[in-house]
């Protein structure tokens, strides 16, 4: 891999830790000031809200100014985030600060990697970012309930700062004032990412980037594998967002556990998931991803089964093989997609409509299950409908393709030509 590398891999590890840790902890606090489930539920599509929103606009930000300044606003913005939450924001409100962070984030640290790799590489780079990012959830889930825990929690409230007064005095507010300082050191990091070279491409007018945005999200979809590709990861991401919540949501009903417990089985379903994208990026080839469809199909039927799940000696292994299936699912398919969105538009662009799919995806998938408990329906209900419906979409995915196949041959064919000879 080539210099600069690294400093991106550190500079997304501790963001993303940040960005696991801080959900714990505004879980915890909803749940500590007695808010309802649906509140807690609904941190998951507030944090995807501004993804959708400022997607048209996003993506030409991060082609426009050098990726790793766009990558340090993006953290300062997260900070500001935390602190509104510290200092009295409904958490609801605070989090949705804290994705408009990551909405800016995302299009910068995965464009940089089309800017700074060769084609041969996408795949493997993919598995080193997405296994780093998978090790980020586990420790920062991990970090989130150990710092929201009976042990560590009164540590860091006994700690008092000579001359300053706060107002902490909550073991969330604790942990979240522990966050900043890590959302700090990834900061950091984004000042050492070096340039590129590549050109940057000047922002236009609001209108003219909504036009453009909409162009470009059109074009992907009309590509006989971006669509493919594209509504496949839409749907993992959907999927894997939600699981942060349903994790949480079922240990407590099925294993009767606290926050703190059950983030160390969110920890087991990101191993699982690290251990897929590794092994995906070692046997899989850019050209052969479509061949990973069925496995979507595989992710929502188990999610179904986790309802059968209520002993901790079958939760580690069936959480392990639910992680594995999306790991190995998605790292060939989000390669294969950054492909075909880098020949068709551009990095940063490709990657803002692909966010915006995705995180649509997971607001809508999060109000779907929000709604659900709204309204009464048990956690076991919900996640079965929820898992249901997410075979069903991939099952019309790989339908889809199909009649790609059938229907439009030699241009499908022509398209995993190009993803071949890009690899060699």
């Amino acid at each position: 891999m080539k210099k600069g590398f690294s400093t991106i891999m550190s500079a997304q590890f501790f963001s993303s830790l940040a960005d696991n840790a801080v959900f714990i902890a505004a879980v915890e606090l909803l749940r500590s000031s007695g808010a309802p489930e649906w509140q807690r539920a609904a941190l998951v599509p507030m944090f995807a809200l501004f993804y959708v929103v400022l997607a048209p606009f996003v993506g030409a930000f991060a082609d426009s100014v050098p990726k790793g300044r766009v990558m340090f606003v993006s953290n300062t913005i997260k900070v500001v985030g935390c602190l509104m939450m510290l200092f009295g924001s409904h958490p609801l409100m605070s989090y949705a600060i804290i994705g408009l962070g990551a909405a800016a984030y995302s299009p910068a640290k995965y464009g940089i990697l089309t800017e700074l790799l060769p084609a041969s590489q996408l795949v493997k780079a993919n598995g080193w970012i997405e296994g780093l990012t998978i090790g980020s959830i586990i420790l920062g889930a991990v970090l989130g309930g150990q710092l929201v825990g009976p042990h560590m929690a009164p540590m860091l409230l006994g700690f008092d700062l000579p001359v300053v007064q706060t107002s902490i005095d909550t073991a969330p507010e604790a942990a979240i004032s522990v966050i900043v300082f890590i959302y700090v050191l990834a900061a950091i990091f984004n000042l050492f990412i070096p340039r590129t070279g590549a050109p940057l491409q000047p922002m236009t007018g609001l209108v003219e980037l909504v036009r453009d945005f909409s162009h470009c999200n059109a074009r992907l979809w009309s590509d006989k594998l971006g669509q493919i590709s594209l509504g496949t990861t839409t749907l993992f991401w959907g999927v894997a967002g939600n699981l942060r919540y349903l994790v949480l949501a079922w240990a407590a009903v099925a294993m009767h556990y606290t926050t703190t417990q059950a983030t160390n089985l969110q920890g087991i379903v990101a191993v699982g998931t690290a251990v897929g994208a590794v092994v995906a990026s070692v046997y899989m080839r850019l050209d052969h991803a479509v061949k990973v469809i069925p496995l979507g199909i595989v992710l929502g039927l188990l999610t179904v089964l986790l309802n059968f799940v209520n002993v901790l000696w079958v939760a580690i292994p069936f959480l392990l093989l639910l992680g594995a299936a999306g790991g190995y699912l998605v790292v060939p398919m989000n390669a294969l997609l950054q492909h075909r969105g880098h020949n068709l538009m551009g990095a940063g662009r490709s990657i803002a409509v692909q966010n915006f799919n995705e995180q649509a995806c997971i607001l809508g998938l999060g109000a779907f299950y929000a709604g659900m408990t709204k309204m009464g329906l048990s956690t076991f209900t919900a996640i079965t409908v929820f898992g249901l419906v997410v075979a069903g979409v991939m099952e019309l995915i790989r339908r889809w393709h199909a009649h790609n196949c059938i229907h439009s041959r030699e241009e499908v064919e022509r398209l995993l030509a190009i993803a071949r000879s890009d690899t060699h």
